[in-house]
């Protein structure tokens, strides 16, 4: 009854954290267009606010190593919990643009460390054939919270001062995670060993077959320093490649422009309609879940190597079919800031229904490096969710896009004037029917690599991180690659627009094709199989392994 009650606390403790990861990464989307008119927010301020959450949780990962290596895995998530909390009410309570940029750093620490040490923590807790279940489980989390923001973007759209109530609710789950902790054991790693822990009922870590072979080889606690990490000790530079290889190709397979890129090809397909395009994002949404539900019912049977390596596969074939049809129909990216109205303003560029929102925008709605850190469920949908909304109330307005202005806000591709209710043919002059094939394809194509990520790199990167390293060292060495996917996300989402100017779109996409082919190698080559294993057994097989 105890090692049931555990598995279930622990399952809710993931679940909860990856909830509130989600939930504070697309609440951002609805409640910047009430807040840009609130605060009239200039496009600068507007990317201050989107960067504060990002700027937090660079920070977490920088000292969250040491809190959850020293002061231990449960109570880094009770203190982020407390931390979140007054993020919260200080972003609920707030009266000035500093406050609101104060909250949002405190939330991106709070969310940061939490993520870290729920991974580390569930890992530890549950036996080796439920670990890829519930620690996958954390994906899940992510992608409903995501959901549930949007829906309660949609709610409280019209409400006065409706962003306070957003905000203010992450404090719910917040709460509900905090004491699903309390009645959980403490960190299995302070403990005296592990198989004593297994006798005395607390952690149903190992089964007889793994206690009888910890026995022929006793594991003895080691220390270890931040450095050891470079060092050829128990192999521990090896485990620092595969660890930083798995995070690096994560972000440079492309994975959070491609959702930026999601709204464009919704209304490029038909998706122009306000409930339309809502209901694709929804639709996207409900394809992460499944996805991801697939990745947690097969990580503890095919395995981690199998799901990563299918996955990089499908994403490789996927952003090339994009690339391919996007130099038949090219669809051009647009750099955007959408600031408050203006009076005296001689010139103002309006957002067109049928020009995305990009991910990579100074200023979208949803922060770049967020989108990808864990999940990368919800850029996508923050974009069309807040294109949906910033063209509602122009939605009979004709949008003209001054050459000059378009310049200095880079746009790619040639400027044009078009009509908000435009049915002409959008991009070139190919054959309107050929036209739309292509743009399904792609849509399709985009909808398999969300699939192939959401059942590979999603989840089990942050799995494989989760028991790779020593349990002495986890927390900083966890903390050490996270700040390595917060920087290459960043790096890739700020330099796409750039790097389209620079070599097109459709050779963009053909790049991280490549990349695709580039990780299935590694993968192949580098990270070990983890399946059934107790976290003891893979320390022993990668300090044996050379």
């Amino acid at each position: 009854g105890r090692a049931l009650l555990i598995l279930l606390l622990s399952a809710a403790v993931s679940l909860l954290g990856g909830l509130l990861f989600g939930y504070e990464l697309g609440i951002i989307s609805g409640a910047l267009l009430q807040l840009q008119v609130d605060f009239h927010l200039s496009c600068f301020k507007q990317e201050v606010l989107v960067s504060a959450l990002l700027i937090g949780a660079l920070l977490a990962s920088l000292v969250a190593g040491i809190l959850i290596d020293h002061y231990g895995r449960r109570r880094a998530i009770l203190v982020s919990n407390l931390i979140l909390l007054v993020g919260s009410l200080t972003l609920a309570l707030t009266r000035s643009f500093i406050g609101l940029v104060i909250g949002r750093m405190i939330v991106g620490f709070a969310i940061s460390v939490s993520s870290m040490a729920c991974c580390i923590y569930v890992s530890e807790m549950v036996a080796a054939h439920q670990r890829g279940l519930l620690v996958s489980l954390y994906e899940v989390g992510i992608t409903v919270g995501i959901l549930l923001s949007y829906a309660l973007n949609y709610i409280f759209a019209d409400v006065d001062e409706g962003w306070r109530y957003m905000f203010g609710l992450a404090i719910a789950p917040a709460a509900m995670q905090f004491l699903s902790i309390l009645f959980l054991p403490v960190n299995p790693v302070k403990l005296s060993s592990w198989d004593s822990d297994c006798q005395k009922g607390l952690i149903p870590l190992q089964d007889t077959e793994d206690r009888a072979a910890a026995k022929q080889e006793p594991c003895k606690e080691k220390h270890y320093s931040f450095l050891d990490l470079f060092r050829t000790r128990d192999n521990m530079r090896r485990r620092t490649l595969v660890g930083l290889g798995l995070v690096l190709f994560q972000q440079f397979t492309g994975q959070p422009n491609v959702l930026g890129y999601a709204s464009k090809i919704f209304h490029s397909v038909g998706f122009q309609s306000n409930s339309s395009a809502i209901l694709a994002s929804v639709g996207l949404g409900a394809i992460k879940v499944v996805a991801t539900l697939v990745a947690m019912a097969f990580a503890d049977k095919a395995g981690r190597r199998v799901l990563l390596m299918a996955g990089c596969v499908v994403m490789a074939i996927s952003v090339t079919t994009i690339g391919l049809t996007s130099r038949i129909v090219p669809l051009a990216m647009a750099r955007d800031c959408k600031a408050a109205a203006d009076p005296d303003e001689s010139h103002s560029l309006t957002q067109h229904p049928l020009t995305p929102v990009p991910f990579q925008s100074a200023v979208s709605p949803i922060p770049p490096a967020l989108g990808a850190g864990k999940s990368q469920a919800g850029p996508g949908f923050a974009a069309t969710r807040s294109l949906i909304k910033a063209f509602a109330s122009a939605q009979s307005r004709e949008v003209v896009a001054d050459s000059t202005l378009a310049q200095k806000r880079g746009l790619v591709g040639q400027a044009t004037e078009e009509t908000v209710g435009s049915t002409g043919p959008l991009f070139g002059d190919a054959p309107w029917a050929g036209r739309t094939v292509l743009n399904w394809i792609t849509l399709l194509s985009m909808m398999a690599f969300v699939s192939a990520f959401s059942a590979g790199f999603g989840p089990m990167t942050w799995l494989v991180l989760s028991e790779i390293y020593p349990a002495a060292v986890r927390g900083r060495a966890f903390a050490f690659c996270n700040s390595f996917n917060w920087a290459a996300n960043l790096l890739i989402s700020l330099s796409f627009l750039d790097l389209i100017d620079a070599i097109g779109f459709s050779w963009m996409f053909l790049l991280y094709g490549l990349m695709g082919v580039m990780a299935v190698i590694f993968i192949y080559f580098f990270v070990p199989e983890t399946k059934g294993q107790s976290l003891e057994e893979i320390d022993q097989q990668f300090s044996r392994k050379r």
